[in-house]
């Protein structure tokens, strides 16, 4: 599975992708949504959780890579979560090393993960839930066409964490 956008592709990740998902998942201000980074244990349970995902949905996050270097800046794609002990919902989520912030990286792979929800997995609706603090995400939420649709409580870490709801539904399942 491959998308392509002007400048990135989304591929699926590999086990050859850990030390550049370290890089992410590890590092203190890019993972403060998430209360602390992630142990190296931590997010190797995360690459697997994703590789499991492409066995059995199909989908996942992706490896996000720069077309121009061949760089992987990050990860985004769809991946089934409850919204408050709720039914499944599609999500689309990102998260970038923070040296790519503020380019655009993100909005353009939102973006073509929504598309490729809507063409190829024919969902008529996608979502995204974000920390009540991660104003760059909401705007990626906002940028890439959804709207704020409520919010709720999750449980993480042993804490209680704010989180908002956005989604936007495909143009002919919009009334």
């Amino acid at each position: 599975m491959k998308i392509e956008t002007e400048r990135l592709l989304l591929r699926e990740m590999t086990q050859e992708d850990y030390p550049s998902l370290a890089a992410i998942l590890q590092d203190e201000q890019t993972m403060y949504a998430y209360e602390t980074p992630l142990s190296p244990a931590e997010t190797q349970a995360w690459l697997d959780r994703n590789l499991a995902r492409y066995k059995a949905d199909g989908f996942g996050l992706w490896a996000v890579i720069l077309k121009d270097t061949g760089t992987m800046i990050g990860q985004a794609g769809l991946t089934w979560q409850s919204i408050g002990g709720s039914s499944q919902v599609l999500e689309v989520g990102y998260l970038f090393n923070r040296s790519y912030w503020g380019k655009g990286y993100a909005i353009e792979a939102a973006r073509a993960c929504k598309e490729y929800a809507f063409s190829t997995l024919n969902s008529s609706e996608v979502y995204s839930i974000i920390r009540d603090c991660n104003v760059a995400s909401m705007n990626v939420a906002i940028r890439s066409g959804m709207l704020a649709r409520g919010s709720f409580i999750k449980h993480y870490r042993g804490l209680d964490i704010q989180h908002l709801v956005f989604s936007v539904k495909r143009e002919h399942d919009r009334a």
